[in-house]
């Protein structure tokens, strides 16, 4: 998912959403751990969609915390 569709998220969407990617990420390592994968480049992909929707996150917390 891109930056600009997580930025359209509230924090409620962005937690799920980071969910779902952290279960995506957690089954991806699943399959590398018993040699199912057949392309091991999502793996850091996935990580980065993780590292890059929590950034988001807590942009979007201090940005409502500093608000308020």
């Amino acid at each position: 998912m891109k930056s600009t569709e997580l930025r359209k998220k509230d924090i409620a969407g962005l937690k799920t959403e980071i969910k779902e990617l952290q279960r995506a990420h957690f089954g991806l390592r699943m399959q590398k751990a018993t040699q199912q994968i057949t392309n091991t480049a999502t793996l850091p992909t996935a990580r980065r969609a993780i590292a890059r929707a929590k950034t988001i996150l807590v942009e979007k917390q201090r940005a409502e915390s500093s608000a308020t």
